[in-house]
């Protein structure tokens, strides 16, 4: 049994069906990408899947719940942490304030009978380790706004890693970076998947190929197949209606 289903999502603006009987899953500790050609529905499914918009039809499970009913919050609370195509950072803060925001957020119970000199040392331990996992260390007093971009979405990973999620929606992670910030990032999110599910969108195609366990491809709403990252690159429907082209890059 996977981890996190979506099962028949349906989504329509009006005459434009935007998701079309869309069903995938995600098992635990892999990375299953997303990619698909501008206007193949993957903002929508994203939306559709964080709980920004509702469905439709279909419905969503993780870990043998139905998330379908559920707000973006609740399902962040239920396992399903989203980190967005855009930075969601507090760029005015410094990096340590984003960090203790981000765990104090999603602390609840855990600190509740603390003292309060306890309960501020381990908000203050938690978030300099979670600044460590992502490569942060060392920038805790830098203010977030001034870090290059690369280093703003590592930032950004970590603010979803803050609610311990077992599945994490990874909105085009490598938009707007260059081959070095790239290569960071993808070695992170390798060393993320031995504690959650990834389910990756992504237009970086070296990136998908490197990191995806499965790949589906999304196409006018519509998954079109889905398989290894070999399967994918070879297959010709792929190759014709996403890339245009003889071959997917390698």
């Amino acid at each position: 049994m996977s981890l996190f289903a979506i099962d028949g999502f349906v989504k329509n603006f009006g005459a434009l069906r935007a998701t079309d009987n869309v069903s995938l899953t995600v098992d635990a500790g892999e990375i299953h990408a997303l990619i698909g050609p501008n206007g193949a529905g993957k903002s929508t499914l994203v939306n559709l899947i964080s709980g920004l918009f509702p469905p439709d039809a279909g419905r969503i499970v993780l870990d043998g719940r139905d998330l379908t009913p559920l707000s973006m919050n609740q399902r962040v609370h239920a396992g399903l942490s989203r980190c967005f195509q855009i930075t969601s950072i507090f760029k005015n803060a410094t990096v340590m304030d984003n960090l203790l925001l981000a765990v104090q957020a999603h602390a609840g119970s855990s600190l509740r009978f603390l003292k309060v000199r306890d309960s501020e040392e381990a908000l203050r331990a938690a978030a300099l380790a979670l600044g460590q996992r992502v490569g942060l260390a060392g920038l805790e007093q830098r203010i977030a706004g001034t870090l290059p971009h690369g280093v703003q979405r590592k930032l950004d990973v970590a603010l979803a890693l803050a609610s311990r999620p077992k599945v994490l929606l990874l909105d085009e992670p490598m938009a707007g970076m260059g081959p070095e910030d790239s290569a960071q990032m993808v070695a992170l999110i390798h060393t993320l998947k031995k504690d959650m599910a990834i389910l990756l969108i992504e237009h970086d195609m070296k990136a998908v190929f490197e990191l995806a366990d499965r790949i589906s491809v999304l196409v006018y709403g519509r998954v079109l197949t889905s398989g290894t990252a070999d399967g994918i690159r070879g297959n010709p429907q792929v190759q014709a209606v996403y890339l245009g082209s003889e071959e997917v890059p390698a």
